[in-house]
């Protein structure tokens, strides 16, 4: 892939990672809403779209459930639990992101300096293209967030936006697909 091709998000080469947006670390974040809205807005791109979804936890017995505006649209799909900051770290994850077959991963979730920055670079050191939703993720602190998402780029993921991947992944204007997503972000 040209470098330019790093950049473009397809839905057909494309998978959701969402990670530990949970019931008792989401309190501690100051964007919370932000984050668990956007995530809701990826979610429910990626069911239109055709685009897989993997959901993991970290240690769900201590930090409970993922938040349960998320869980529903998340649908019955089960989560990754896991122990490992780093998802790649985790036995059951790999079979997991295997299993949708997508090269390209966007990443949202919590928090930023630890199992997102972690994720990602396990990610990409597994040869993943990996693009990280900076308004879809976030840490307790605005100076973690911001450190964390420069050392993601410096490793070689694409720092994006929420909206940049919806219409990315979108593709066209006029398609009933578009005016769905429309409707969520107006």
């Amino acid at each position: 892939m040209n470098r330019v091709g790093m950049f473009q998000l397809q839905r057909g080469t494309t998978a959701l990672l969402v990670i530990d947006i949970q019931e008792r670390l989401a309190p501690a974040m100051a964007e919370r809403g932000k984050v668990v809205a956007n995530t809701g807005h990826l979610i429910a791109a990626a069911k239109l779209l055709g685009v897989p979804v993997v959901h993991a936890e970290q240690y769900p017995k201590g930090l409970g459930p993922t938040v349960p505006e998320l869980r529903e649209a998340l649908g019955p799909a089960a989560a990754v639990e896991k122990m490992t900051f780093d998802c790649c770290g985790e036995p059951g994850f790999a079979p997991a992101l295997e299993a949708v077959g997508r090269p390209t991963v966007v990443v949202c979730g919590m928090e930023t300096h630890v199992c997102v920055l972690q994720t990602v670079l396990g990610l990409l050191a597994r040869g993943r293209t990996v693009h990280v939703a900076a308004d879809a993720v976030c840490s307790r602190s605005a100076e973690n967030h911001g450190i964390a998402l420069e050392l993601m780029r410096d490793a070689g993921a694409v720092v994006t936006c929420t909206e940049t991947v919806l219409f990315q992944l979108l593709e066209r204007c006029g398609t009933p697909e578009f005016k769905a997503i429309q409707a969520r972000i107006k």
